[in-house]
């Protein structure tokens, strides 16, 4: 790419920058022509720490962007690149001015505020032990243990998936579905985990396996990348989320977090009573 393509871009955070990171590559991905030169800068909460984060600004100027609490911090770096002539934005400033002239309250400053070890922390962190104790077919004895239960055939997506649900804080198991294999006894009893297929285009799920072959000794490679055999997977799975009125989703233009977003979607409209698309293609 020529430097006119580049661009230099700091996150600097008193946090992890996870927020920061999100807001940056959402606007970002907006010119695919160009592509950012990321610096993060996490956990930045003294002078001394922020002294570092400003000489690498003025080495490589860019964009800045900024999440910190300490409002003396906040106006050396704007200051600063107020002298470097860059950019410079607090991204959560205009949020917290919104809620404070609705909610009528100043706000109270808290920095990783919204990583503090609450009940709504350790329920994730269940849910994720949960989810990796019964990945790829362990299911629980009793699926009333578990929030959710993915369903797919091989190179779906399927852990992954699980695991971003798990950190959202749902319990979840996944299970590869063979069409030679029958369905385990404890998937078809009466339960409350809400089951949901994912499926994805032939030529996507060929192209992956190809990809995943050379590391699938215990294979027939020519069947697991034969586009006939995963056209017929394809349509067991359909068949079978007929029969039990699954969901199905499409992931093959979706993204772990997309996929995840839906599945939780119908899980909320269904525990709300809410008419969805389960049993049909999403």
């Amino acid at each position: 790419m020529s430097p006119a393509s580049l661009f230099h871009l700091h996150l600097v955070s008193d946090s992890t920058g996870e927020t920061l990171a999100a807001i940056a590559k959402a606007a970002a991905v907006q010119y695919p022509n160009i592509r950012a030169i990321e610096h993060m800068h996490p956990l930045v909460r003294t002078q001394r720490q922020l002294k570092r984060v400003l000489e690498d600004i003025e080495r490589e100027p860019g964009i800045v962007l900024y999440t910190v609490v300490n409002p003396a911090l906040g106006v050396e770096l704007e200051q600063h690149c107020r002298e470097l002539q860059t950019p410079c934005f607090a991204v959560l400033q205009p949020i917290m001015q919104i809620f404070e002239s609705y909610l009528g309250a100043p706000q109270t400053p808290r920095v990783a505020g919204q990583h503090v070890l609450d009940a709504d922390y350790y329920r994730r962190i269940d849910a994720m032990n949960f989810t990796i104790a019964h990945d790829d077919g362990r299911l629980p004895d009793d699926m009333n243990d578990a929030d959710i239960c993915v369903l797919g055939i091989s190179r779906t997506s399927k852990t992954p998936t699980s695991l971003y649900l798990a950190q959202r804080g749902y319990k979840t198991t996944n299970l590869p579905l063979v069409p030679t294999v029958p369905l385990p006894e404890q998937l078809l009893l009466p339960h409350r985990a809400f089951v949901v297929c994912l499926i994805a285009a032939v030529d996507r799920l060929a192209e992956v396996r190809r990809n995943r072959a050379a590391l699938m000794a215990d294979r027939d490679l020519n069947t697991y990348v034969d586009r006939e055999a995963i056209a017929a997977e394809i349509a067991y799975t359909r068949r079978i989320a007929a029969k039990y009125g699954w969901p199905i989703i499409d992931v093959t233009r979706r993204s772990i977090e997309e996929s995840a977003t839906m599945i939780i979607k119908l899980l909320q409209d269904r525990r709300s009573g809410v008419k969805s698309d389960e049993g049909a293609n999403v």
